[in-house]
């Protein structure tokens, strides 16, 4: 360490003798002496002779040395429990916020039969949470009402400044209760049941809940550096990289509690700072740990867009996944495989749109079980998914299956390691729209033959069969707008399309990356020969990709800049697919599934396409010559 010190003395001032470096570092003259000849012999420093005295220059070398251990000592963090981490038997709850969209505290607003804060404590009981703290602020009053609140072991805190404090003041007020680790949760979070219970048994003292960008426009980004949280901001332009999103969910040690504390009251001047910031300012020299899960499905509450968003939308399909189908689940697998019951230690639900997947551990190997979603059979031919996802495997582009029964849709394959599923916002980086494109590549030019077509046409028909069968209400002006779409899949075939194989349902869902160079495609049910475009096409659409993030995805495909023909092909693909999953989505709630604005989205976005195409191409004119 000598060596440091003295190089940090030496770039302030050249000048400085020996003997005034050996007051200045704290060392004797005689082992200054001995390290300024080992700073010579290493080329760190230049030493100079003026007359009787020296002038000692710090080189480039000396100075990218001390650069180095610069950054080691900022990345260095002490972990401030030595002991094995203690239970979790405390939580506290910050419920002190206003949202200006709602009269009333965010988490007692109704959630079916129950509130956000009901459902939050039962998870917290169901994990063995002894204590519980609620610090309140607006409208505190209407807390006093709540029934389920009546328990000897939930304390009610009141922070009166909550109009002019942020939630590190709130945090502190809950101090007096708390003696021991603790799950520190928002009331505005909907979460599902298992993260909670992960985060509780990790076994670290101090660990953030974090998972894939969700697009919101609100999210606190996080920067994770050997192994502990590093850095963190809602302004994406701050960081180097980023490792995942904040959910709100937290498990602290007393000890970092403390230390929290003691920063805010030391040196905060901003009685606005919110506690992820103090905790930041904490792990600079404390270790903060993570626990990452990619897949999770949750929400927050700030607006009535994003709570409707929650009844619609996330609720039903968190309640989905969280219903247990432990016991079948292990003697599908079981029959399957044909090994023992007592192989299959874990099986764990990880949702799904249509289908319910679980992720099974078999003797310390993951893998990953699709059973087949209700109805399904009726649109979905499984010997046509098997065949295609076997030869997508042997292209190395979708795991490799163990299993896949034709008669029932049961599907088993290799888990992915390090598994991180796309969603729309982080397909959207450059990097991944660039493995996306490479995918796409290899599947498109691999001069394989699929057994079966997929065309969007004849699915159009068959959905809307399907619809009349079962009495569903298709939308207004449906027949016109079909009659539109026909008259441009005349002009369309008049191009010329060469299919090749294709995947024909890309949502970036469907998109797993294996670390930082892997990507696999997945879910091959609507497998078939198609016009590549149609691919291309519903990643753009899935993905919402701007015309420069579309220039730069085509460009990434192509391999050249696109021509014209290029995009009224891409173009004509989202009409069709838009007016296609619109009457799949007619099809799917006349069964009793509901997908909130989604199917009429799609059905709009297909009429405005409509018109775009007529202006930019005038297809009309082709038809007439």
């Amino acid at each position: 360490m000598h060596e440091f010190r003295i190089l940090e003395a030496l770039t302030k001032n050249p000048d400085m003798s020996q003997k005034s470096l050996s007051v200045e570092c704290g060392i004797s003259i005689g082992k200054v002496n001995y390290t300024i000849n080992k700073l010579n012999e290493a080329q760190f420093i230049d030493t100079l002779k003026l007359g009787k005295k020296h002038r000692y220059l710090v080189t480039d070398k000396g100075r990218g040395y001390l650069k180095q251990e610069l950054q080691h000592l900022q990345d260095s963090k002490i972990n401030i429990n030595s002991v094995e981490p203690a239970s979790v038997k405390q939580a506290v709850i910050l419920a002190a916020g206003t949202k200006n969209d709602f009269q009333q505290p965010v988490c007692t607003l109704p959630l079916e039969e129950t509130t956000l804060l009901e459902r939050t404590l039962s998870i917290l009981k169901k994990n063995e949470i002894e204590k519980i703290v609620i610090v309140t602020g607006y409208k505190q009053e209407q807390f006093d009402g709540l029934n389920f609140l009546n328990d000897e072991n939930i304390f009610l805190v009141y922070n009166e400044n909550y109009k002019r404090s942020g939630s590190m003041a709130s945090l502190a007020r809950a101090k007096d209760h708390i003696d021991g680790d603790f799950i520190l949760i928002e009331d505005d979070i909907l979460i599902e049941e298992g993260a909670i219970s992960e985060l509780i048994d990790q076994p670290v003292t101090d660990s953030m809940l974090v998972t894939n960008e969700s697009g919101s426009g609100d999210e606190a980004f996080i920067e994770i550096r050997n192994g502990y949280l590093y850095n963190m901001s809602k302004d994406i332009h701050q960081l180097n990289r980023v490792d995942g999103e904040m959910i709100g969910v937290t498990k602290l040690s007393y000890r970092v509690y403390q230390e929290m504390l003691a920063h805010f009251k030391t040196f905060n001047k901003n009685p606005y700072v919110n506690y992820e910031y103090v905790l930041m300012d904490v792990s600079r020299s404390i270790k903060i740990s993570y626990l990452k899960i990619p897949d999770l499905i949750w929400a927050e509450v700030d607006n009535k867009q994003q709570y409707n968003k929650i009844l619609e939308k996330v609720y039903p399909m968190l309640q989905r996944k969280e219903l247990s189908f432990v016991d079948e689940v292990k003697d599908a697998v079981s029959e399957a495989l044909r090994i023992p019951v007592e192989s299959i230690t874990a099986v764990v639900p990880f949702g799904g749109m249509t289908n319910r997947n679980y992720k099974v551990t078999i003797e310390g190997e993951d893998y990953v079980v699709r059973v087949s979603g209700f109805g399904t059979e009726k649109m979905i031919n499984r010997l046509e998914e098997k065949l295609n996802s076997e030869m997508a495997s042997d292209l190395g582009i979708n795991p490799e299956q163990l299993f896949f029964s034709v008669e029932t849709g049961l599907k088993i394959a290799k888990y992915i390691p390090q598994a991180e599923t796309l969603n729309p916002k982080i397909a959207k980086k450059e990097a991944n729209l660039s493995k996306v494109a490479g995918l796409f590549s290899i599947l498109h030019q691999s001069g394989k033959k699929m057994e079966n077509s997929f065309d969007g046409f004849e699915k159009m028909e068959e959905y809307e069969a399907l619809v009349k069968q079962g009495h569903g209400a298709f939308y207004d002006g449906y027949e016109q707008v079909k009659a539109e779409v026909l008259q441009l899949k005349s002009f369309y075939e008049g191009m010329g399309i060469e299919l090749t194989p294709c995947h024909n349902d890309p949502v970036p869902e469907n998109f797993v990356k294996s670390g930082e160079d892997k990507m696999f495609l997945i879910d091959w049910e609507y497998g078939g020969m198609n016009d590549p475009y149609w691919d291309i096409a519903a990643f753009s659409l899935e993905c919402d990709l701007s015309e420069d993030e579309e220039e730069m995805f085509l460009t990434a495909y192509r391999k050249k800049p696109a021509t014209i023909e290029d995009r009224q092909k891409l173009l004509l693909n989202k009409i069709f697919q838009d007016f296609l999953w619109s009457t799949w989505t007619v099809l799917k709630e006349a069964a009793g599934d509901d997908f909130g604005p989604y199917g009429i989205n799609r059905y709009t976005r297909a009429q405005k396409n409509m018109k775009v195409f007529q202006e930019l191409y005038r297809p009309e004119e082709e038809l007439v010559t």
